[in-house]
Order: C-alpha cells, then structure tokens, then sequence
C-alpha cells in the first residue's frame, strides 16, 4: 500500500537537501550546463518549481499544464534568472505542494497527469520525490545516484521496471542487483535477457541517466530502453 504521507516527508527531505545543496552555487554556475542536454541548471531549478505547481494542480483536479508549450516557455522564461530567485522559487512552490497534500483528501481517487496518463492521487508525492532526486543528480552538484536513499532507489527501479512492462520495444528482462529481482519488458521478440548490477547502476540505466555498461547482460544483449 502506497503511504502518501510517508512520501510527502521524504519529498520535503529531499527539497531540503537540494536546496542546501543549490544554496553553495553562485549565479554563474546556475547559468552553467546541467547533466540534461540543452538544459542549465537553472532549467532544471525553474522545471522543479514549476513542477511543483503542476502537480498542486493535479491534486486539485486540474489540468497539470495549460498545455505542452506554456510548460517548456514558462521554463525558458524562469531559467535565466539569479541563484536568489531560483532558490525562493524552488522554496515556495515546494510549500505550495506540501499544502495541497496536507489536508484531507480522497488518496484513492484517479487523477491525470500529462500526455493523458492516469494514476492514483496516493502515488502523486512519490513523483515529486522522483523529480526532486533524479533533478539533483542532474544538476551535476556532487549528488549522484549512489547517494540517493536506498528506499528510493528500490521503489524507482519497481516503478521503473513496472512501466517498461509489456513495452513493444523491449524484450522479455529480469533485473537483479544479486539479492532482489524485478521483471520488465516482454513486448518485444527475443530474452529472456538478465541485467545484473549495483542498485545505483540499474535505476541509472532504467531512467536514462546511464549507460549501463558497469552492468552485467546474460542470455542477449542491454535492451535499448525507450525514452522517459
């Protein structure tokens, strides 16, 4: 059973140690590239801000963005700014977030998010802990995927390996990092194909963030996993 008020904790957590963690930066190196191509740091800080917001709007039964263009303008239009701004922003939306998830609510009930998808409104704050974690690893700052929390990086990896599920591009997988092991794929012809490696190196492959080469393929060849 999903713990939405667990998540909500470890969301808060998180926001708090990247903002620590941003706090050291300067204006020049939030203009400096990020990890995510074509995007700086202060792309990734205006997406979580304004993340934040769209998932306020979730919960509150409305659209998560106007639509896809004024989420990547509203972007661009916040990444430019000072290291000051980015941080308030980043603050405030966060605590916006924290208030549409502190009162009382229907978990149970289906919302929808982006490009149609739907889920329940308990697994929501698990998102935002997805964005805050991997968005920090991003920022290329000195938190890397071996630094995130180990329950974390168990779960992602099951959300992860639950949502290339069935996927028509990708064989039949098993996932393991020596002691627990996960399914994926089957759409595909060919497996079954095992990958085996340290947590940090299985979520890094399964959410693009890696290669994958530090990990072991038996019975074929990495599966070419589609985009996020």
């Amino acid at each position: 059973m999903i713990d939405h008020a667990h998540d909500l904790a470890s969301v808060h957590d998180a926001t708090e140690r990247l903002l620590t963690a941003v706090g050291k930066l300067d204006d020049a190196a939030v203009a400096e590239p990020s990890r995510l191509p074509g995007w700086t740091r202060g792309h990734v800080l205006a997406h979580l801000a304004r993340n934040a917001d769209a998932l306020v709007n979730v919960l509150g039964g409305r659209p998560m963005y106007p639509s896809a263009e004024a989420r990547n303008a509203d972007i661009e239009r916040d990444a430019p700014r000072a290291l000051d701004a980015q941080l308030a922003d980043v603050r405030e939306s966060a605590a916006r977030f924290r208030d549409a998830g502190a009162g009382p609510a229907d978990w149970s009930r289906t919302v929808e998010l982006r490009n149609g998808v739907t889920d329940s409104a308990s697994r929501v704050p698990f998102r935002r802990w997805i964005e805050v974690e991997l968005h920090h690893v991003d920022l290329g700052i000195g938190y890397e995927l071996e630094d995130l929390p180990a329950e974390f990086t168990e779960r992602e990896i099951a959300f992860l390996a639950d949502r290339f599920a069935g996927h028509a591009d990708v064989p039949v997988t098993r996932l393991t990092d020596g002691t627990r092991a996960w399914s994926t794929g089957g759409g595909a012809q060919g497996g079954p194909v095992t990958v085996e490696g340290a947590p940090a190196e299985l979520l890094g492959w399964l959410a693009g963030r890696r290669e994958g080469t530090a990990l072991t393929v038996t019975g074929g060849s990495l599966p070419t996993l589609p985009p996020l």
